[in-house]
């Protein structure tokens, strides 16, 4: 009764100038929507996914999953009944794919009356929320919730929540939270043996995706971390062309002994500092470097860079304040153990040498996989699904 009280508020006139909808793409079908940025990138990056593996199935993504690759990108419709109804009916997804506690209840009841395959995933334990309806209205989260066929909930307090909401136990899933992790970053084995061979076994952290900015505090970092650990060796990976100048000037105004690594040299027991040219080389550092400070993060305006990047390939991370473009990620590591913060020379240089030694950065770089695993597990768990729905409609 809650959602067609809720529904009753919609019925009016729709859009005057409804959107222009592009044809339906023949073929299965899977309508994906996120809510917010990190979690449109990770739907995103699974409809990829799920698309390489199942390449005769058409995506359309929508909400702030971002436009990526060949998928069709298409504003959702209105919270109108008739708005939904129309744009239900002309896409008729197989699956929908619904990332978030943001619930549209008349959307979703469009999709559930055109027979999609409803799934909701990175349900957490605070209360879905639906529009703001009529104050004397039930709340219709609730009913919106039970149109959905399959629940994937962050964790066990949010399974709680739903089956408190009266959700089919049944149909909820404990699956980890829904994140953006991509194939690792390459590198071939030759030539991670060589420079491995090349380190002589000497403690390594690396700064990556450099900024020209965060150049004297990484650096001061370092020299105050090599008074105590002489051995300590610094590899440098600048975000861009430009940054590498500006990271080049100050290293040789700092007066370390430098190894400029696309010229063609080679570290010795003297170096102090690699430098190369960009990030091209990523793939190979992360796998020699134990630790590694993730660029964009002491400055302002970046953002910070994705972490996943680096714990994708056990790597213990240190980062700066300013990561607000991956914050739920960022927190997400520093919860299991995997990252820390620092927030400048004097704290990087004690972090430094606190987690370079291998037991340390050991126990993050593991608390960081099993970050990973469990959202590799869903991303594998989600496909299956889809798949299995496709497959029982003669779809694929």
């Amino acid at each position: 009764m809650s959602l067609q009280a809720y529904l009753a508020t919609t019925r009016g006139p729709g859009a005057d100038k409804p959107q222009p909808l592009p044809p339906r793409p023949p073929g299965p079908l899977v309508w994906a929507w996120a809510s917010g940025e990190e979690r449109g990138r990770a739907l995103a990056s699974l409809c990829a996914r799920l698309t390489g593996q199942h390449p005769d199935t058409e995506i359309v993504l929508s909400g702030d999953a971002p436009a990526s690759g060949e998928a069709l990108h298409l504003p959702a419709p209105a919270e109108r009944l008739p708005d939904c109804t129309a744009y239900a009916r002309h896409l008729k997804p197989d699956v929908v794919l619904w990332a978030g506690s943001n619930l549209r209840p008349a959307l979703l009841h469009s999709l559930s009356e055109e027979g999609a395959h409803i799934i909701a995933l990175d349900l957490t334990d605070q209360p879905p929320v639906a529009p703001a309806a009529a104050r004397w209205l039930p709340d219709p989260a609730p009913a919106a919730l039970a149109l959905v066929d399959t629940l994937y909930a962050t964790d066990e307090a949010a399974a709680r929540r739903l089956r408190r909401l009266g959700m089919d136990a049944t149909r909820i899933h404990v699956a980890g939270p829904l994140m953006d992790t991509d194939m690792p970053l390459p590198c071939a084995d030759a030539q991670h043996e060589e420079v491995a061979a090349l380190m002589s076994g000497r403690p390594v952290w690396l700064a990556a995706r450099l900024r020209g900015g965060e150049t004297y505090d990484i650096l001061a970092a370092h020299r105050q971390a090599v008074r105590l650990n002489h051995r300590l060796l610094l590899v440098i990976v600048p975000a861009c062309a430009q940054d590498a100048e500006r990271i080049l000037r100050a290293a040789r105004q700092a007066q370390l002994r430098l190894c400029l690594w696309d010229e063609g040299e080679t570290p010795d027991e003297n170096t102090q500092v690699i430098i190369t040219e960009g990030p091209e080389t990523l793939g190979l550092w992360y796998r020699i470097a134990p630790l590694a400070y993730l660029g964009g993060s002491l400055v302002n305006g970046v953002g910070g860079e994705d972490p996943y990047e680096a714990a994708t390939l056990g790597t213990a991370i240190l980062y700066g304040p300013n990561v607000g473009g991956h914050l739920r990620s960022y927190t997400r590591l520093v919860e299991a153990g995997a990252a820390r913060i620092v927030r400048d020379a004097d704290s990087l240089a004690a972090a430094v040498l606190h987690l370079v030694a291998p037991d340390q950065a050991a126990a993050m770089a593991h608390a960081g996989w099993d970050v990973i695993s469990s959202g590799a597990e869903l991303v594998d768990t989600v496909i299956a699904e889809v798949a299995e729905v496709l497959d029982a409609r003669g779809a694929v």
